[in-house]
């Protein structure tokens, strides 16, 4: 920013002829004063006062002359002293404004060099990152070639060198799970013996950066595994983030044991060996939609904050949902049960809906709590139904269910009473109902449920 300086008027020289015409005043006046007391002198009567007279105007005459002079003198002296004033105050001026400009130019010359080490700096720093891109780049590209190789070992290989490659590289995490699944996700290829230990270690690397609780976890990675072929899957206490497993298959023991769900879990049209969800924290809405179970599969004490949707699965081990919590609507519509299954002091907050459901094995709502309506309409149950102790708070309705065993309603609780309007149970049952139940008899095999 440009700086006021302070406007001087030029300094002239004084010519010589002023002083010359100075010094002729002075004469002229000190000639014009003499001749005026010369001549009063003159006219004096007497002529000793005449001398003195004349003396006297002598003397007056020079001494206006030498006042004349000195006059003159002090004021060249004054105006020497005020030009000496003006050359200092001009000296000072210059003096400053050279400092200003010496100023501007160090600070345009630091500026510059500033703006020339932060050009270098970028230049450099944009250097360093294209090489990192680069090397990263060629480590990840060699990476997945070591995955594509035919060689089993050559291939785990290649899925270390990934694991390596993301630890060292937070924002390469998503991109090398996104392969991991990508890789499980394709057919195991023919005449390899060791494809299985290599998918293993695929699923540990994945699982292994899932849980919290480890140093090397990768948080906010997102699994799509639809259609994969898992073994022995172990996600226990892993976070998973919308994960999606339609249509894999798993073998061997699967666990989601202590898993935290934070987005929705898809395990739709999925098949399973055995499994086990006991104390999972779902967060989202857990599908399980045509599910089909080999053998057991365990929910205990399991937490669906927004529900569990488990449609047309089939659940052909011994199933147990005890102590589970449902916060809002669950459905086990169409479901099929093949073995025992327990409900045993779950608790239902929201609505239950086991429509046109086929318990095979004996089932056991003992102590259940259900809150909300619950609907068992067309359900079948092939063996003993027990739902002793358990506490119906909302609307229960068994219309048109068929009791084929024994069904024991001892010591249950109702808000109002539950309609059973067309269901069926069979005569030698021994069941007990809820009180008030009206029962008719059909024929020899069927009793008949009616509302009051």
């Amino acid at each position: 920013m440009a700086v006021d300086e302070p406007t001087e008027r030029e300094l002239r020289v004084m010519p010589w002829w002023l002083v010359l015409v100075g010094l002729l005043v002075a004469v002229a006046l000190g000639w014009l004063v003499l001749d005026l007391l010369l001549t009063e002198a003159d006219r004096a009567s007497q002529p000793d006062t005449r001398a003195t007279l004349r003396i006297d105007a002598i003397r007056t005459g020079l001494t206006v002359v030498a006042g004349t002079g000195g006059g003159l003198a002090l004021l060249l002296a004054a105006r020497r002293q005020w030009i000496a004033e003006r050359a200092q105050r001009h000296q000072e001026s210059v003096a400053a404004r050279d400092q200003v400009h010496r100023d501007r130019v160090q600070a345009h010359a630091e500026a510059v060099a500033e703006a020339g080490q932060r050009h270098q700096d970028r230049q450099s720093g944009a250097a360093e990152h294209d090489a990192a891109e680069r090397r990263l780049t060629e480590l990840y590209t060699r990476a997945v070639e070591l995955l594509g190789n035919d060689s089993a070992a050559v291939r785990l290989g290649g899925l270390h060198a990934l694991e390596r490659l993301g630890q060292d590289n937070p924002g390469q995490r998503p991109t090398i799970a996104a392969v991991l699944c990508a890789y499980l996700r394709m057919p195991a290829p023919d005449g390899e013996p060791r494809e299985t230990e290599v998918r293993r270690s695929a699923q540990r690397v994945l699982t292994r950066h899932l849980r919290a609780d480890d140093a090397a976890h990768w948080p906010e990675l997102r699994l799509d595994l639809a259609g994969a072929a898992l073994v022995d899957f172990d996600a226990a206490g892993c976070t998973l983030v919308d994960a999606n497993f339609t249509e894999a298959v798993f073998s061997g023991v699967t666990s989601f044991a202590g898993a935290a769900v934070r987005g929705r879990l898809n395990l739709g049209a999925t098949i399973f060996h055995d499994v086990v969800f006991d104390d999972l924290a779902a967060e989202a809405m857990v599908v399980l939609d045509e599910t089909r179970v080999g053998r057991s599969a365990s929910f205990d004490r399991a937490q669906f904050a927004e529900g569990l949707s488990c449609q047309r699965a089939t659940l052909g081990g011994r199933t147990s949902f005890r102590r589970a919590t449902f916060h809002q609507p669950t459905s086990f519509d169409t479901t099929r049960f093949e073995d025992t299954a327990t409900f045993r002091e779950a608790v239902f907050l929201s609505g239950l809906s086991m429509e046109h459901t086929q318990f095979e094995g004996s089932v056991s709502f003992r102590s259940a709590r259900l809150a909300d309506m619950a609907l068992f309409r067309w359900t079948m149950f092939d063996a003993e139904a027990v739902f002793e102790q358990a506490q119906f708070a909302g609307a229960a309705n068994f219309g048109r269910a068929r009791f084929h065993g024994m069904a024991s309603f001892e010591g249950a609780r109702f808000s109002r009473p539950p309609q059973v309007d067309q269901a069926r149970a069979s005569v030698d049952g021994g069941h007990v109902w809820p009180a008030g139940t009206v029962v008719e008899r059909l024929d020899d095999e069927w009793l008949l449920l009616v509302d009051r």
